[in-house]
């Protein structure tokens, strides 16, 4: 019966959709429409799934849509605007290089009608890569066992479970996954992390699965911020001891620290493991290779001890000290060695402005970065101090040009809110990054195209077949991982491989 009303519904929408027409008498606006998610003069890729978007503005009685690309025209009834996907591929492959132009019209009590300051959505011929992995996680910090990776086509609304957390088990025999990351966005070469009871790293390389014991006596821990080489079967890891404390009023409300942590380099073909960069008065992080294998950047922060407390309560009482700066090795692929290191970018580089004159400002902290697939342009986040900026308000995006070694922020990405992970698409012409600017407490996905000059678009919001999906979804986007194709191994499969032993375990060099 519920599927007989659920068809009933859908063949209503349909019907209101093919009776849609434009008012004959409406009053121009001389504002933009007010809608959510905010699609206007956003630029997307032409394989992009549908734009769905409500009204979100003064409450209306109807809301009548028109999308118009060249001499194709779609009129669609309702207060939200769902194109079909055919009804949108028309129109993104007629308005490819140009835009697709949109009139929103409202309906008042009154029963007049406005027609809106129209705009447009430019579709660029620059593609995506069709999948993206994220893990999706409650914010509560009470329910982090009911997470899974999961992966979606970005060329329509296919969603997929690919490692489900609780498929191990909960509470004392419960653990955490995360960290998933890719070869060269290959899905066929990965690896994810698990935490606590059945704990290891799972390697996928080329058809074979295997779980891997990466902690040993001589490593602060097991992987985890891991770089896989662009073509050899090696991944750069850092080890962390990471712990957490929360603020009861600092908006923040948490702050994620490391007290120690390394760099070390992981042969996936023989299991062994090297040092890269072990200095105990440095906090190494965050590793990121260069396209061409030949420079691993990371990020690094000074601190010497100074007290005779415990490493993490000194951490924790000098917290807004440790700031993250940028370093680089050089790295020989035929012996697979490394250079020493070198300062790239100082945690005071950065010139503020003020209104007496332009000063020096020291209270940056360089995490994340990530080098375009050119080798041009290197990402990377910013915040007032530490590791973890995902709970950052003040976290931004900024663009280093590797060439000229020029920094700036990306204000035409950021926003008042939290910007924190990101990664380019294969192609280098996109870029997704997590934002809070939604809500302030969701982590969502956005868009934004990079043009040939480093200079982004508007950022867009993952699509969804129901505008309002992100109002109502109480999780938020982890880690978003542009792919070529899906993970095809099954939530099950990855279960039992975590169950299946301690997994093979590492030789130290």
């Amino acid at each position: 019966m519920k599927n007989f009303y659920s068809i009933l519904a859908m063949a209503a929408l349909l019907l209101s959709c093919q009776k849609a027409s434009v008012p004959s008498q409406y009053s121009e606006g001389n504002e933009l429409p007010t809608i959510y998610p905010d699609y206007v003069e956003v630029t997307v890729p032409v394989n992009i799934a549908p734009l769905t978007f409500e009204w979100d503005g003064t409450p209306c009685t109807d809301m009548v849509t028109r999308f118009t690309a060249d001499d194709e025209q779609l009129v669609l009834g309702g207060q939200k605007a769902q194109p079909s996907f055919d009804e949108w591929r028309t129109l993104a492959e007629k308005a490819q290089g140009k835009a697709i132009g949109v009139e929103v019209f409202t309906q008042n009590d009154g029963g007049q009608w406005t027609r809106h300051k129209p705009f447009n959505i430019y579709v660029s011929p620059d593609s995506i890569d069709a999948w993206m992995s994220y893990r999706l996680i409650a914010p509560s910090y009470v329910a982090y066992e009911e997470l899974t990776l999961n992966q979606r086509c970005l060329e329509s609304y296919d969603e997929r479970v690919m490692v489900d957390n609780m498929l191990c088990g909960v509470e004392e025999t419960g653990q955490c996954v995360n960290c998933h990351n890719y070869q060269q966005y290959n899905p066929g070469r990965m690896q994810f992390h698990a935490r606590q009871h059945h704990g290891g790293t799972i390697i996928v390389y080329d058809g074979k699965m295997k779980k891997v014991n990466m902690k040993c006596d001589s490593t602060i821990s097991a992987g985890v911020y891991p770089a896989w080489h662009p073509w050899l079967p090696l991944i750069v890891y850092s080890t962390n001891h990471t712990s957490q404390t929360f603020h009861t009023r600092n908006l923040n409300k948490i702050e994620v620290f490391d007290s120690a942590s390394d760099l070390i380099l992981y042969n996936v073909e023989n299991d062994e493991v090297s040092n890269v960069e072990n200095d105990p008065v440095e906090f190494e992080v965050f590793p990121a290779w260069s396209p061409d294998g030949r420079t691993l950047y990371y990020c690094s922060a000074h601190f010497e001890r100074q007290d005779t407390v415990s490493a993490d309560v000194e951490v924790i009482r000098r917290a807004k000290e440790i700031k993250y700066a940028l370093y680089k090795k050089s790295f020989d692929p035929d012996t697979r060695s490394f250079g020493p290191k070198e300062l790239v970018f100082p945690v005071d580089s950065l010139v503020a402005e003020t209104d007496s004159a332009a000063t020096l400002n020291s209270s940056k902290s360089v995490t994340l970065p990530r080098v375009s697939p050119d080798g041009r342009y290197l990402m990377f986040t910013l915040g007032n101090y530490g590791v973890f900026h995902i709970w950052h308000r003040e976290a931004d995006l900024y663009l280093m040009d590797l060439s000229t070694g020029e920094v700036r922020p990306m204000d035409e990405i950021n926003s008042p809110d939290t910007e924190s992970y990101h990664s380019w698409s294969s192609n280098g012409r996109w870029v997704v990054f997590s934002s809070r600017r939604d809500d302030g407490g969701y982590t969502r996905p956005f868009i934004a195209h990079i043009d040939k000059d480093g200079k982004g678009s508007k950022p867009f919001e993952l699509p969804q077949r129901d505008p309002d999906y992100h109002r109502q979804f109480m999780k938020s986007y982890n880690i978003p991982e542009l792919m070529k194709g899906p993970v095809t191994i099954s939530p099950q499969e990855f279960a039992d491989e975590l169950k299946a032993s301690d997994g093979v375990p590492v030789h130290f060099l």
